[in-house]
């Protein structure tokens, strides 16, 4: 008999415990499972301006140490990054940018600065010069540009900031990079710009940062109308071979003995154009209303809108964008990442893009972003440079670094226009998930639709 009464109890309390747990299980009688929080990959939500800016504050603290404004004799300091770079001219126009949108003068100074050095030092250099020959090597690219990279992206920052202060003492160092932009850069017959590597005729999309915007700039900044239509003539002629339209995507080289072409679409090259094309749009914004450039206004936008349309289309759960746009295989890139923040809140804050479609994946991508700037302030996650490719190994294995300077005028760029995109508009956590309101939504009870009687769909 013991044998059977020990069965009887232990069926017992086995029921008892099933019981038990069933009463404490989650269920969807019990538990509003829709309250679950995810487990993102990055941080999800609406980001506080002071965190914003926070990053942006961690990442120029650590370029001041980093860039000194000092010259040491005839030659400026050596810091671990150079200062007269193309990708130190990204970086002063966004630093330009960033006291701007966020009033606090350290960013302006920053630029204001080191091109202010740069043009004080370039005289010296060519005084220095007739005697030794001996040239710093930083200078070379000021005195004596040679290439595309030596000049555009300096040219542009310079322009803003001449256009900025009132006695416009950079016009002499402006006009040696235009006249290497406009008269000695090789080109194709049509005029496009060009290079003879990695093969003769070779067009790289990273060009048209390199040589458009400052055309623009400096045609505004001297009412030189003609400087403003070569500028956009050059968009439409990298659209001519560049474009893919059935992907609304650049291919990042283009060679002129090449049929069939390849097209890889590398993550900041997509950057560099559009990048282009904002700065562009706000030369031509300063221009004003103009007949002379309304046609030029509706090109240039018209592609920006399709640029945004197809990379939208191809940002990561992460919020990040890949090396290679369009294959998920290769890894999540800071620097394009940032591109595409800048611009694609820029244009929200312009009012070209609609921020109930686009704003939600804007603040993913900034909280993608802020978690690649360390606690030193080094942008991590950024590609080094990189040459041109025609098979998917090449960008999918270039290495990342904390050094690699392409990052850092991105993030400033990037956290200051999402700051003003934050001031300017009007999101709101709704059912868990970012959206944007055309007014401000001032109540923290679910929001509903007027009219929609569906409650569900927004709680």
């Amino acid at each position: 008999m013991k044998p059977i009464l020990t069965t009887i109890i232990a069926i017992a309390f086995t029921a008892l415990s099933s019981n038990a747990s069933a009463q404490n299980e989650i269920n969807d009688q019990n538990t509003p499972l829709h309250l679950m929080q995810p487990q993102y990959d990055t941080p999800y939500g609406i980001p506080a301006e002071a965190e914003v800016k926070a990053t942006i504050d961690r990442v120029l603290a650590y370029l001041e140490q980093a860039m000194p404004a000092t010259a040491e004799g005839n030659k400026l300091a050596k810091g671990s990054f150079r200062l007269t770079s193309y990708e130190a001219g990204v970086l002063y126009a966004a630093m330009l940018n960033a006291g701007k949108q966020t009033g606090d003068e350290r960013f302006t100074r920053f630029a204001a600065d080191r091109l202010g050095l740069i043009a004080r030092q370039a005289p010296k250099e060519a005084k220095a010069l007739e005697k030794d020959k001996e040239y710093d090597p930083q200078m070379r690219m000021v005195l004596f540009p040679g290439a595309l990279d030596d000049c555009g992206a300096m040219a542009s920052a310079y322009c803003r900031l001449n256009m900025a202060q009132a006695d416009k003492a950079y016009g002499a160092v402006i006009d040696r990079y235009v006249d290497f932009v406009r008269n000695k850069q090789y080109r194709l017959p049509d005029g496009i710009l060009a290079r003879h590597r990695p093969h003769h005729n070779t067009v790289w999309l990273d060009d048209m940062y390199m040589g458009v915007p400052c055309m623009a700039w400096y045609g505004i900044m001297n009412n030189d109308i003609t400087a403003i239509h070569d500028a956009v003539k050059q968009i439409k002629l990298f659209k001519e071979r560049m474009w893919v339209p059935e992907k609304k995507l650049f291919r990042h080289g283009w060679v002129e003995s090449m049929t069939p072409h390849p097209a890889y679409h590398w993550g900041r090259a997509n950057g560099w154009a559009i990048l282009t094309m904002c700065e562009v749009l706000d030369a031509l914004t300063i221009k004003g209303k103009s007949e002379e450039t309304a046609a030029d206004r509706a090109f240039v936008l018209d592609l920006l809108r399709q640029h945004i349309e197809g990379l939208s289309a191809l940002q990561d759960k992460t919020g990040f964008w890949h090396q290679l746009l369009d294959r998920p295989d290769t890894y999540n890139e800071t620097s394009c990442t940032a591109i595409y923040t800048y611009c694609m809140a820029h244009a929200i804050n312009e009012g070209w893009i609609d921020a109930q479609t686009y704003g939600a994946q804007v603040l993913l991508a900034w909280q993608a972003c802020q978690t690649k700037v360390n606690a030193k302030g080094q942008v991590e996650g950024t590609c080094v440079g990189t040459g041109m490719g025609f098979e998917p190994a090449f960008y999918a294995y270039r290495p990342v670094h904390a050094m690699a300077a392409h990052g850092y005028g991105p993030m400033i760029w990037a956290g200051a226009e999402v700051i003003r995109m934050l001031r300017t508009t009007h999101p709101k956590m709704n059912d868990s998930a970012i959206q944007f309101y055309k007014t401000e939504q001032k109540t923290d009870k679910p929001i509903f639709i007027e009219g929609n009687t569906d409650a569900e769909i927004l709680w």
